[in-house]
């Protein structure tokens, strides 16, 4: 029975190695894109531009199902929740939101996701990093007009 269990299990991961994901990233449009400084570009693409920008490098376990599939979801989701490549398209109120987000998950550590940094080390944030991220989002804050409530957990 065991052996007749494992077979099925082994049929059924070889058959959906042929369930393909669109991996193709959307164009991208130099009048949307974000604009930041150097240090806060060089972080974002280092950390956060494979998930929350159409410039994802797509790693080869994307192509190898079930994996790939929690990878194009994931890429989907961070996409719709905040596209840098979008950033100058994103409506004040929402953006003013994202930023918000964006500050409470770097402090807190929730991004990148633990799963990204098993493969992605380099994407791993010091604490300078973090500091100087969620001052730049602050600051992109500042310019909104927006106030400071709802921002929990300073670093400093």
């Amino acid at each position: 029975m065991i052996k007749k269990i494992a077979l099925f299990a082994i049929v059924i991961l070889f058959a959906i190695q042929f369930i393909g994901i669109d991996k193709t990233n959307p164009p991208i449009d130099a009048a949307l894109t974000l604009d930041a400084p150097e240090e806060v570009m060089t972080l974002l693409k280092t950390s956060c531009y494979d998930c929350h920008s159409n410039e994802t490098v797509w790693p080869y376990y994307s192509d190898i199902a079930p994996v790939s599939f929690f990878v194009a979801a994931h890429v989907e989701d961070a996409r719709s929740a905040l596209n840098f490549s979008q950033w100058k398209a994103i409506d004040k109120k929402v953006k003013t939101k994202r930023l918000k987000r964006a500050i409470i998950t770097v402090k807190n550590e929730m991004m990148a996701l633990p799963s990204y940094l098993l493969g992605h080390e380099d994407a791993r944030l010091s604490y300078e990093e973090k500091v100087l991220l969620t001052d730049w989002f602050q600051s992109e804050l500042d310019k909104l007009g927006s106030d400071k409530k709802n921002i929990f957990f300073d670093l400093r």
